[in-house]
């Protein structure tokens, strides 16, 4: 029988439960950070009960509560609770922790694939919504809740009512300096939040073969974004290449390649929905409201006001209808976050500001998703370049994605972010975010206000 990618994962890791119900589903890797982690463990403690698999778990003090400046300096009475709390947790029930500092430590996101955790045909979860981003490996990978944190450690196990699929065929060589963030945004800009709302994605075509990994990453992220709790993308060699090597890769690499392998849609006829975008033709998109879908190309004018939502994110964003994005001036531009961290995005926006100077009125805060990242970006002159153009070059973490940690947008300033929502006071009570892509986001901090960088004088 024809079947999807999903189809076929989630078959393999049913263990009992009849189709249309809930099922119990076994759990290949948990990831586990600080802040949604404490009462599960709490609850394991009354019940005296211990972790299942401390071997299938992996914590880390990634993102919501560290600073990016003086890293062990918390001041933050609660967060600082919760990130002792994980390392006492962790040191009691044996399970693996990259803390502050540590060589391994970063946004969960980013340190799951470039340990080797992350692995196609694998179950993943996290308490966290943007979990979706490891279905980029063609794996299946959703957030969960606090109750559902506690479950899975104690039993490695998960019940799920199996959702519908959903493929999302993308076609046509991108333009130049227009990238996986742009792709996103547009097929949310044009088909909406709720799309996926009961699917399972897997994003497909000639388009997404042709993608890094880095930016297939950056697609599944957002999928949650479009109303979808997981997004994928078939493994392929990218994909292998990508895995071989690291840290928790399989040692013997060539069985797992088969064994991977095996795992694709047999045709697009089984998908339950589908839906095509063209990037033939895309432009840079930026946000120009309070949710992921209120985005427009930066070359056209923001839209009419066609119901009450409209009007109040206008009212909320400071702008009006028949603006451009190039008249948006800005304050600060933030650079990082499980969406758009990665040595890749930083290596692009580097590129863009190399030899230029951030204009006066912005501020800039480049946040690496991981110490490894980081290292690595000293290492090649990149960190140097965001320096002498201006930025603070800051430590990992999720930093002003969201405001849980030092890194706040103040009230009434406008952001040109690479983060994944710019939903009201996500980034600082009052704060206006424009999500873009890295490049848009870095051509932007240079001129003070949004530019299209597929013009002559940038490409």
């Amino acid at each position: 029988m024809s079947k999807t990618l999903f189809d076929k994962i989630w078959e393999k890791h049913v263990i009992t439960g009849e189709v249309g119900e809930a099922q119990l589903i076994y759990v290949d890797l948990h990831l586990v950070h600080e802040v949604t982690s404490p009462q599960p463990f709490d609850g394991l403690r009354s019940t005296n009960r211990r972790v299942r698999r401390p071997d299938l778990t992996f914590a880390t003090m990634d993102d919501h509560n560290v600073p990016t400046k003086d890293i062990f300096n918390v001041q933050d009475q609660m967060s600082r609770l919760q990130m002792d709390t994980l390392v006492k947790n962790t040191k009691e029930f044996n399970i693996p922790l990259a803390s502050i500092g540590d060589d391994k430590q970063g946004i969960v996101h980013i340190v799951g694939p470039e340990r080797g955790l992350t692995q196609p045909a694998k179950v993943i979860v996290c308490g966290d919504s943007h979990t979706a981003t490891h279905g980029a490996f063609g794996a299946i990978a959703f957030g969960i809740g606090t109750s559902e944190v506690e479950h899975v450690l104690a039993t490695q196990t998960i019940w799920q009512v199996k959702p519908k699929t959903m493929g999302i065929k993308v076609t046509g060589k991108l333009p130049k300096n227009t990238y996986a963030k742009d792709i996103i945004m547009g097929i949310i800009a044009k088909y909406g939040v709720s799309i996926g709302v009961g699917y399972a994605i897997e994003f497909y075509g000639e388009t997404v073969e042709n993608l890094s990994m880095e930016a297939r990453m950056t697609m599944c992220n957002m999928s949650i974004e479009a109303g979808s709790r997981t997004g994928m993308v078939q493994p392929d060699q990218t994909t292998f290449d990508y895995i071989e090597g690291r840290e928790q890769a399989p040692k013997d690499f060539e069985s797992a390649k088969n064994y991977w392998s095996q795992f694709y849609t047999d045709d697009e006829s089984d998908f339950d929905k589908i839906l095509t975008f063209d990037v033939s033709n895309l432009k840079p998109m930026v946000t120009w409201g309070t949710n992921p879908g209120m985005a427009t190309a930066v070359d056209q004018y923001l839209p009419e006001i066609k119901d009450e939502n409209d009007a109040n994110a206008y009212e909320y964003i400071g702008l009006h209808p028949n603006m451009k994005p190039v008249d948006i001036n800005l304050d600060y531009i933030f650079i990082g976050s499980c969406t758009n961290s990665r040595y890749e995005d930083l290596e692009i926006a580097a590129n863009m500001m190399k030899g230029h100077h951030l204009a006066p009125n912005v501020t800039a805060w480049i946040v690496p998703g991981s110490r490894a990242i980081r290292n690595r970006a000293i290492k090649t002159g990149i960190a140097k370049i965001f320096k002498d153009a201006g930025c603070e070059w800051r430590e990992p973490g999720c930093s002003s994605c969201l405001a849980m940690n030092p890194d706040k947008i103040p009230a009434g300033k406008h952001v040109a972010s690479t983060s994944n929502r710019n939903f009201i006071g996500r980034q600082g009570a009052g704060s206006r975010t424009h999500l873009a892509s890295p490049a848009m986001v870095a051509a932007a901090g240079i001129a003070g206000h949004f530019v299209d960088i597929t013009t002559d004088e940038f490409v």
